[in-house]
Formats: C-alpha cells, sequence, structure tokens
C-alpha cells in the first residue's frame, strides 16, 4: 500500500463480510489515519513503506525507515556531473513510467516546488498533461504563479475554488466505492478536485508527493518549537471550552500540542484529544490507538539527528495518511494516480549518489537544491517556490454547510459513538474556530464512510484475523 513499492492492487478486498476495527476509528479521530499495518477493517492488513513485504502483517512486524540519513551522505562524489541535466533526464523518464496506462492526465499544480519541478518534466514527457490549482481559503492564492508556470511551459492550466459542501456531497457519492478509509486533511479536496476531473475526461492524477523523505527535511524553528510542546500532559480536555481560550486557535492549538506527545504532534491538523476520544465511544479506547505507536518508536529512537527524527516520524502519517487519501480516491473514481517522485530509479539515485550539497545547503539548511535549481533553469527565483503551497480545505465552511447531515450521521452510528452527537450540539458554536472545525472535519469524513460499510459489515472484532 505505498506507491515506493508498485501500484495496490484493491482486488484483494474482495466483497466479503468483514469486520470495522473499532481501535482503528479511534486512530483517525486521534490523528487522521489508521496507524499502520492495521487498516479500518481487522482482517485487512497493508504494507506500507518501512515495512517488509516478506514478514506477517498480523505478527510482530519491524518498522525500518528506508532513508536512513536522507540529506546527509555522501558527502563527496568521483567526478563531477551536470546533476540537473541528469536529473531532469531520471524524472521524465519517471514521468513516462508512471503515467504509461493513463490517456489524459491531470496534474496537481500546488504552486510548491514539488508540483513545479514535475510540471517541467511533464512538458517534456507527457505534454498532453492538465495543471489543476485548488484554491482552499484566505491562507493561499497560487492561482497567478500556478497559470504562468503552465502557460510558460506550453500546459493547459485550469483551476477550481473549493466550495466545501460540494466537496462534501461529491465525497458522500464516491463512499460506497470507496475500499478503505483515512481521514486526511486533504481528502475532500481530492475528492472534489478528481471529480471535476473525471468530468473533463481526465483519468489520471500526476501527485508530487514523495521526495521529502530522500531529500532530507531539516527542522526549521517552528517544527522544534513544536517538538519542545509536545510534553504528553494529562490536560483535560474541556480546557479548550473555555471563555477566551474557546475563540482562540493559538490557545487551542497550545493546549493540543501540550498533550500529545512528540511523533503525534509530527502529524498534521488539530485532533481529538484522547479524553474526547473516550467520550465519543462512550468507553477507554484512546489508549488502545496510543499503544499501536509502540511498533515505530524502536526505529524512531534510533534517528541519528533532528530532522531524520522528524522525517521516520512523518513517514508514519505519509503511508498511511497522505498517500492514502490518493490512491483511495483514484480507486473510488475508477481513475490512476500517479507518483514519479517515488519512482525506483530515481529516488534511489537520489538518496544513495546525489551528493550532500545537491539535496540540502549545509551552509543555509535550504532543503530540496535539486529541485530548486531544476526549476531555476526555466523560471528563476519565483516567489513561491520560496514558501510552499497546498491544496487546502475551509473547514470551517464544512461545518457551516453541512451540519445538520453530519449530526444525521451521528445519530445513526449512534451505537458505535454515542457520545457524537452531545459533541457536535457542545461544539457547534465553536466552529469558526478552525481547531474546532478541524475536528468536526473528520467526523464527517469518517461517520459517512461507517454508515454505509457498516451495512455490509460487522463493527465486533473477530476470533480470528485473515493476512490480506
Amino acid at each position: 500500500m505505498s506507491p515506493y513499492y508498485a501500484e495496490p492492487d484493491f482486488a484483494a478486498l474482495r466483497p466479503v463480510r468483514r469486520h470495522i476495527d473499532r481501535v482503528s476509528v479511534a486512530d483517525l479521530l486521534r490523528n487522521a489515519f489508521v496507524f499502520p499495518p492495521h487498516s479500518i477493517y481487522d482482517e485487512v492488513k497493508l504494507v506500507t513503506f518501512g515495512f517488509d513485504p516478506s514478514q506477517d502483517m498480523l505478527a510482530e512486524p519491524e518498522f525500518r525507515f528506508k532513508f536512513r540519513n536522507a540529506g546527509e551522505v555522501p558527502e563527496s562524489v568521483g567526478r563531477e556531473q551536470d546533476w540537473v541535466a541528469i536529473y531532469h533526464r531520471m524524472l521524465c523518464e519517471a514521468v513516462q513510467r508512471s503515467c504509461a496506462k493513463m490517456r489524459a492526465p491531470w496534474l496537481l499544480q500546488s504552486g510548491g516546488k514539488d508540483s513545479t519541478t514535475l510540471a517541467i518534466a511533464c512538458a517534456d514527457a507527457r505534454p498532453d498533461t492538465t495543471c489543476i490549482t485548488y484554491l482552499g481559503g484566505r491562507e493561499e492564492n497560487e492561482l497567478e504563479s500556478a497559470a504562468q508556470v503552465a502557460s510558460t511551459l506550453g500546459l493547459r492550466h485550469e483551476a477550481l475554488v473549493c466550495d466545501p459542501g460540494r466537496a462534501f456531497d461529491r465525497y458522500l457519492a464516491a463512499v460506497p466505492r470507496m475500499p478503505l478509509l483515512t481521514a486526511d486533511f486533504a481528502l475532500l479536496s481530492y475528492f472534489d478536485l478528481a471529480t471535476e476531473i473525471a468530468a473533463a475526461g481526465g483519468d489520471g492524477v500526476i501527485d508530487g508527493m514523495g521526495a521529502d523523505s530522500y531529500f532530507g527535511t531539516p527542522m526549521e524553528l517552528k517544527h522544534r518549537l513544536l517538538r519542545w510542546m509536545a510534553r504528553d500532559l494529562p490536560l483535560p480536555h474541556w480546557l479548550a471550552g473555555l471563555p477566551l481560550v474557546e475563540r482562540s486557535f493559538r490557545l487551542c492549538f497550545l493546549l493540543g500540542s501540550l498533550r500529545m506527545c512528540a511523533v503525534e504532534r509530527v502529524f498534521p491538523g488539530s485532533r481529538f484529544a484522547d479524553g474526547e476520544v473516550d467520550e465519543l465511544f462512550g468507553e477507554p479506547m484512546s489508549a488502545r490507538s496510543r499503544e499501536r505507536l509502540q511498533l515505530f518508536k524502536r526505529e524512531i529512537g534510533t534517528a541519528t539527528s533532528a530532522w531524520e527524527w522528524r522525517d521516520m516520524s512523518m513517514s508514519i502519517a505519509g503511508s498511511a495518511g497522505a498517500f492514502a487519501k490518493g490512491l483511495y480516491t483514484a480507486e473510488a473514481m475508477s481513475m490512476r494516480a500517479a507518483y514519479p517522485l517515488c519512482d525506483y530509479a530515481l529516488r534511489e539515485w537520489i538518496h544513495h549518489h546525489v551528493p550532500r550539497e545537491q539535496k540540502v545547503d549545509p551552509a543555509t539548511g535550504t532543503n530540496k537544491v535539486l529541485i530548486r535549481r531544476h526549476i531555476a533553469t526555466h523560471f528563476g527565483e519565483l516567489p513561491y517556490v520560496r514558501g510552499k503551497g497546498s491544496f487546502r480545505f475551509d473547514v470551517r465552511g464544512l461545518a457551516a454547510q453541512r451540519f445538520d447531515q453530519v449530526r444525521e450521521y451521528a445519530r445513526l452510528a449512534g451505537d458505535l459513538l454515542p457520545g457524537a452527537v452531545p459533541w457536535l450540539d457542545r461544539n457547534r458554536r465553536r466552529f469558526d474556530n478552525k481547531y474546532h472545525a478541524s475536528k468536526f472535519y473528520l467526523l464527517a469524513v469518517v461517520l459517512p464512510w461507517l454508515a454505509h460499510h457498516r451495512e455490509e459489515n460487522a463493527v465486533e472484532q473477530p476470533a480470528q484475523a485473515e493476512a490480506a
């Protein structure tokens, strides 16, 4: 279940009665993804990147980070090479391989470095590619820059402005065909985009994920502060509902971070606190979810630098959340998903042969130097290359437009999450705060999927599990 390995075949999930794993539901509420190798189904285990496919995922699989010392080695190379030219050639080949079965590919052009370097390669390798940029909220607006990139390269460009109600409706329409479940904070954006792409005749999505792990991601000051803030303190979750605090995203985020362990604070987004999860279930459940992190702690504890520690931690969420959103969406929409930056030949060349100064500048800490130089051969210093763009989603707008629908799904799931309706009613007036609205988003994703798939599957855990 990773583009680093191969394209997953969801046909293995044959239509048989399965058992929904309640601990996995807790994972989704606590971290927005299911801890691998687990899935939403108790009988189905996933081999994500870092696990060995030859091991038994139902026994005691070992997690091993595949890109140790990323961005740090090798120290030097034997001869000078035109690294940018080699990179461009290999990236074009990666695009051709990953998109070989696509008739009309569309590139998710977020405005960041990865999607821009891919656009350059697509212009040579797949000039029939259409670029599409998603405008998700006030925090970003890369439409002008993205359109300029596409125009300069001779690629068609489209834009889609986030309408949270429309995106939610498109998600609901695809839920019956969604094989497994993640609650990544860009999942609804993905379904919104995929529906738009399919309506325009596209049959494949090119995603720029995958390069961070092998290029290396230096720990910025904000990441160090977040790691320091994650104190794993048993603070009561109702503190975020106090007067003055409940309206402040910063204060709520601070309280949420103080309650988290350092690894889970690396995962993106604001999520339910352990106490809230237990209230939603009406019984202790968060501790069983938190226990699943132990599988990764031994490997993470061997990190040789702060940035490797962060890369290891992020890889957990990347496999089970960030990649999963695209793979599950593509399967539900009968489309293909391509991740050229995960290509084996490309990533192995960069990780093992490209010198350190082409990955991370040792003087400034600037990352993805080779990608930046590749972009500079076509565009020079575009402003958006210095800052990261993303496909954000309007979680506050979703709560404002679809509260009653989600509350009805919560009522239907009352036997599984008896505390969901009380939580929604108690917090409704707080959803203009992105911290609380992010939790509403998690319920908006999880509850409809459960409502549909529970009709065909049971909730109680089986006596025996079957490897999948």
